[in-house]
């Protein structure tokens, strides 16, 4: 039975070195000690145990020692705290504090009960009335680490976070920054409008495991004034520490949140700016609409040209304009073969499109819509938006009975307008035209002929020549001036441009007004036979739609910074934007997927109903200084218990109970939205993170 007793203790000191060298650090030497001040080598210490044993019993009563001398903290705290705080003062403190001093041996008595049993002290409601909690793992909640969250769209900003926060903690433990990294102790992270929990789970040699949880944006009463405290104690220790200052007392002292060192995370900062003299300006809603026709320009260019390349790629033979290549028997039999109903879905007719009117209020999302559609005549136009799926023959049904037609003369039979044939100089040119079920019939001359004078002619020479300097030229396509000079490439994207141009702005020449443009961004279009028909090409729309994006953070940008000098600015900044930026909606798909791929910049236009104000949001991604504190585990273990005891036992769910209020010195709203759900709130919640440790911080 000896030899056990020494297997035993022998084999745990040895273990204790690589699991937790600090601790066993400490025991060594006290025990070293112990041994050199004991004169007397008679007594039971050095009779009946051996060394082994000796390190087994000083481990511990030093973990006993260190959970009592926390408990006894966090409960002078909570009685301190019921006094000096006016918002904690009740009408019952200053009975329970007479009482707490009156019988503070009982009081010491319990405190050393519930370290010996490692369990946390409960304080009843959260009030200085204690009670020994259950013994329970130092994680304190049942289930699998990080299997419940209340996932929201805050959540993904956490998501992608957490990789570069776990490799700051990684040098943190290893420096010691961070104080000693043992199971169970809690660590409390502030950037901005977020907040992030760390719980230590797991320690093991070279190795620890993490839960990282973060905490909801929307921020309460109670949740605003404990992160003030956050600030506040983060602020006083950063913040001037370069700068050297004269001693002064702790304002925090108490509080339960330690600041330990800062950490360099890679995290988007987010930056809100209300757009009041910049939208509303006339001279820059004037040049939006000159602008949307540049960015169209160059996206449909750059896609044909990609779409042309991917088809080049398969083997496949371009199909667009081929008929016009035919001898001109073939070409007229194949045209008398075609279906009438076939041009009706790729054509409409200008004369026809409805004007529309946005008189209403600033932003009334219901403004400039037809009478028809809010009575229910026809669907809500974006049932087929991008995503949805839209029954192809209702549609057809639904374009032949709003398409024009014109009497073709001397047959008496009815005849849909069409795009008109187009003959290009080249194969080479004909692989950058537009798609013909893109373009629209101009049937009238005055319509096209004003769309002639608006198109940028400079522009859209500007950007052939660079499209073909850095890839063209590569491709052995015709000559530049065979691309340049062709007029059929020319005509063929104004019928494309003129339709996408209509439906974003109206077939008026009225000035779109800061509601009209907020709500086409956001993809609410008023309705146009016009826009009926873009909605149809979803491809289009679809670059439309970006197009118009793209403008918008344009003409934030030159209000900003000022006007581009040349057309060589514009380029590189749409191809910026192109590269480097997400224009487009926060509560999109596409949003979420931009920040996961850690996007460098994301833009979005949104709206402050309480003002009346568009505003923008714009998110930056760097590598920002990271403040970490570390939190009293036993003050948060224990207002835990309370937690478990006051929902499952005293059914007290009361969201404006007291033992939710703010607390600054215990932080006590935030420990509970910390908790694991039902409980806590947390809007994410990692699996078991592991961090890697050097094996020389362990040896």
């Amino acid at each position: 039975l000896p030899s056990v007793y020494v297997s035993i203790g022998f084999t745990r000191s040895f273990r204790m070195v690589w699991q937790n060298t600090e601790c066993a650090l400490l025991d060594v030497v006290v025990v070293a000690m112990i041994q050199l001040l004991m004169f007397n080598t008679d007594l039971w210490w050095n009779r009946n145990l051996n060394t082994g044993t000796r390190l087994l019993l000083v481990g511990f009563i030093r973990n006993r020692v260190f959970q009592f001398v926390s408990k006894l903290q966090f409960a002078i705290t909570l009685l301190w705290t019921s006094w000096t705080e006016k918002k904690q003062r009740r009408t019952s403190s200053a009975a329970l504090i007479i009482l707490n001093v009156v019988f503070f041996p009982l009081l010491l008595t319990l405190i050393a009960l519930c370290a010996l049993l490692s369990s946390p002290l409960l304080p009843l409601f959260s009030l200085p009335i204690f009670l020994s909690g259950f013994p329970r793992p130092i994680r304190s909640w049942p289930g699998p680490v990080g299997e419940t969250a209340y996932l929201c769209h805050d959540t993904i900003y956490y998501q992608q976070m957490v990789p570069s926060l776990a490799t700051a903690l990684q040098a943190a433990f290893s420096s010691g920054s961070l104080g000693l990294c043992l199971p169970g102790a809690h660590y409390l992270c502030r950037f901005q409008d977020r907040l992030v929990w760390i719980l230590v789970v797991e320690r093991g040699y070279t190795y620890c495991c993490v839960n990282i949880k973060g905490l909801e944006l929307e921020e309460t009463s109670c949740h605003t004034a404990e992160v003030r405290r956050v600030d506040d104690i983060f602020e006083t220790a950063f913040e001037y520490e370069d700068h050297p200052r004269k001693p002064s007392f702790n304002h925090h002292f108490g509080s339960i949140l330690t600041p330990c060192t800062v950490l360099p995370v890679k995290l988007y900062s987010d930056a809100r700016n209300v757009l009041s003299g910049i939208i509303d300006l006339l001279e820059n809603r004037w040049q939006m609409k000159d602008d949307f026709i540049k960015v169209l320009l160059w996206m449909l260019v750059h896609h044909c040209y990609a779409k042309s390349k991917r088809t080049k790629s398969l083997g496949e033979a371009p199909k667009r304009e081929s008929l016009l290549l035919m001898p001109p028997e073939v070409l007229s039999k194949t045209r008398e073969s075609k279906d009438i109903q076939l041009s009706r879905s790729d054509s409409l007719s200008m004369e026809s499109i409805d004007d529309w009117t946005d008189n209403s209020h600033l932003f009334d999302l219901e403004s400039g819509r037809r009478p028809s559609e809010a009575q229910g005549s026809f669907p809500r136009l974006f049932s087929s938006l991008p995503g949805s799926v839209e029954d192809e023959l209702e549609e057809d049904r639904l374009h032949k009975s709003m398409l024009p037609v014109l009497p073709a003369l001397g047959t008496g039979k009815r005849q849909v307008s069409r795009p008109p044939p187009v003959t290009f100089s080249s194969h080479c040119t004909e692989l950058l035209a537009v798609p013909r079920q893109w373009r629209m019939a101009i049937h009238s001359e005055a319509k096209l002929k004003e769309m002639g004078q608006i198109f940028p002619e400079d522009w859209f020479r500007f950007v052939l020549r660079q499209l073909y300097s850095s890839h063209l030229k590569d491709d052995h396509f015709s000559s530049l001036e065979d691309l340049m000079e062709d007029p059929a490439l020319r005509e063929v994207y104004i019928q494309a441009v003129l339709p996408c141009w209509i439906a974003m702005f109206g077939a008026d020449h009225d000035l779109p007004s800061p509601g009209q443009i907020f709500r086409t961004y956001n993809g609410d279009i008023p309705w146009s036979t016009c826009m009926r028909w873009l909605v149809g090409k979803q491809e289009l729309f679809q670059l439309a739609l970006k197009a118009f994006r793209y403008t918008v953070k344009l003409m934030v940008d030159k209000a900003s910074l000022g006007p581009f000098e040349n057309f060589k600015e514009l380029l590189s900044c749409l191809e910026g934007y192109e590269n480097d930026w997400f224009i487009g909606l926060a509560s999109e798909k596409e949003w979420q997927q931009a920040v996961l791929q850690e996007k460098p910049f994301l833009f979005s236009l949104g709206l402050d109903a309480d003002k009346g104000v568009c505003t923008s949001r714009t998110l930056t991604l760097q590598e920002f200084p990271l403040p970490v504190g570390k939190l009293c585990g036993e003050a948060v273990r224990g207002q835990w218990a309370n937690l478990s005891w006051e929902m499952l036992y005293a059914t007290n769910d009361d969201e404006e109970r007291f033992s939710m209020q703010a607390h600054l010195f215990l932080l006590r709203n935030l420990t509970i939205q910390a908790a694991d759900p039902p409980h806590g709130s947390p809007v994410y919640s990692s699996a078991p993170l592991h961090v890697p440790l050097p094996a020389w911080y362990s040896t």
